[in-house]
This record gives structure tokens, C-alpha cells and sequence, in this order.
């Protein structure tokens, strides 16, 4: 009896036309079979969010890879809501990988924070699926070929050794020719910020507005950062998952007297 090809879904948050996802379809369509579940318009830095208090509706979608049409559908929600449905209703079984991508522009530091492509492979993660986000280093325009051969090979990998319940890999390739990366470097998220600054502006009828811009400040000096690594023409590779707690501190807290103080009558 033959194996069984592994069922992969697709998912971003640049949106279902997005070239990023086009890519990544054609690179993955050779490691399995693919299904792609994305937003019917883009979703970019909208985070973990999920719809609740409008339906969400899902349209087959005409896409098509290499080798033919690919099962699609566009989902009038966000990322996350990609995912949960696509598992919930629409594959035919519950998926062996999902890969998250190939979003345009880096999501490294504190961008993941924000990121809607890596909150869908998060999303994949918490209901225990092995997941990756692929982002490439361009803000726009340019080649994602690169990108869909390293995001293959890091998804192959993935399906050969599996992932550790609740992590993901998080992976940024740089805006370079394949032959010109470096290698794949194993690193951690940087600490950064982004220190907004919001422009006021006026419209035809003299009412406020403000256009959110903003400067990115890198927070790090230590070396073996996901910043450190694309800076220098490495693709950056980082195991991420979605459990906040500062373990580091539960001690220091634990001595804090926490409990309100009470008065006797």
C-alpha cells in the first residue's frame, strides 16, 4: 500500500491573490497535498485577532499551481479565522503541516507580535498541528522564488523530524539571489520596538484624522538574532511559541504580598 501524501494547508495575511501565496503553493504542491485557506482581502498586522460578532463565509476560490487547479477558498475573516474554519470545515482531514506565508515584508523582533502570517501558524500550533510563517525580507515587489525554495526545504524537514507540542518556526529570508544567502541560521527574536509617531491630518470637512507612521528601534546588543541574521544575508530560523509566561520571574513574583489587606468590624 502506498503512503499517504501529506495534507498541507496554506494559509497568509496578505490575502489570497497576494503573489506571496502563489509562491509558496507552488513550492509546497511537491511535498504533498495542498489546500489553501486565506483571507479574501489583506489582514496585515491584525495579530491574533478572530471575528466574533459577524459571520464568517468562505468562497471556493480559483487558484492554480504548477501543475493545475488547487482546492482554495477565501475566507472573509483573518488569519487565525483562515485556520480554524479550514480544520474545522473545509479540509478533508486534519492537516499535517500548515505553512503561513510567503508574507511580504519581514515579520523578525517584535513584528511577530503584530503579524498576521505568523498568527495563523500560531493558531495551527495551539491545536497541535507542527506550523511555519514565512516572511520575506521586501516590503514590495521583488522575487519570491528564493523564499518558496527555502520555505520548501524548511517544511520538508519539518515533516520529516516533526515540532515540539505548541512551537513553530518563524522563518525570514532575506532579499538576496539564492546564491547569494549565506546559510540558514538558527537564531532567537530580538528585542526591538517600534516608536510610533501619528501625523494629524485634516479632511474635506476639517475633521482630525491621524495616519499612524512610526520609526523601528532594534533594543539588542547581543549576537544570534533574527535581526543580527538577516542584516548579515542569512535566512533567520526561530522556534516560537504562544506561552507568554516570564518563567525567569514566577520566583520574584511569588514574593510580592499580593493579598488585599482586611478589616475586622
Amino acid at each position: 500500500m502506498s503512503k499517504r501524501r501529506p495534507l498541507i494547508l496554506i494559509s497568509n495575511d496578505d490575502g489570497i491573490d497576494a503573489p506571496g501565496i502563489h509562491a509558496l503553493a507552488a513550492a509546497l504542491v511537491q511535498l504533498g497535498d495542498v489546500h489553501v485557506v486565506a483571507p479574501l482581502q489583506e489582514q496585515s498586522a491584525v495579530g491574533h485577532a478572530i471575528t466574533m460578532r459577524e459571520p464568517v463565509r468562505a468562497h471556493p476560490w480559483p487558484f492554480r499551481g504548477p501543475h493545475g487547479k488547487i482546492d482554495a477558498h477565501a475566507v472573509t475573516g483573518t488569519p487565525a479565522d483562515c485556520v480554524k474554519l479550514a480544520i474545522d470545515k473545509l479540509l478533508p482531514r486534519k492537516p499535517d503541516l500548515v505553512v503561513s506565508g510567503i508574507n511580504q515584508g519581514p515579520n523578525a523582533a517584535v513584528n511577530v507580535i503584530y503579524s498576521g502570517t505568523v498568527s495563523a501558524a500560531t493558531e495551527a500550533a495551539i491545536l497541535g498541528i507542527d506550523a511555519i510563517a514565512v516572511s520575506y525580507c521586501r516590503w514590495v515587489g521583488g522575487d519570491f522564488g528564493p523564499s518558496g525554495v527555502i520555505a520548501q526545504r524548511v517544511a520538508e524537514m519539518t515533516l520529516e523530524r516533526g515540532l515540539p507540542p505548541g512551537i513553530l518556526l518563524n522563518v525570514n529570508v532575506p532579499d538576496l539571489p539564492l546564491h547569494e544567502m549565506k546559510s540558514i541560521k538558527v537564531t532567537r527574536q530580538a528585542k526591538s520596538r517600534w516608536e510610533e509617531a501619528y501625523s494629524e491630518r485634516m479632511d474635506p470637512f476639517q475633521r482630525p484624522y491621524y495616519w499612524m507612521a512610526g520609526t523601528f528601534v532594534n533594543l539588542d546588543e547581543g549576537g544570534n538574532t533574527d535581526l543580527d541574521a538577516l542584516d548579515a544575508g542569512h535566512v533567520s530560523v526561530t522556534p516560537v511559541h504562544h506561552d507568554l509566561t516570564a518563567y525567569e520571574w514566577l520566583n520574584e513574583l511569588r514574593t510580592w504580598d499580593l493579598a488585599p489587606e482586611t478589616t475586622e468590624s
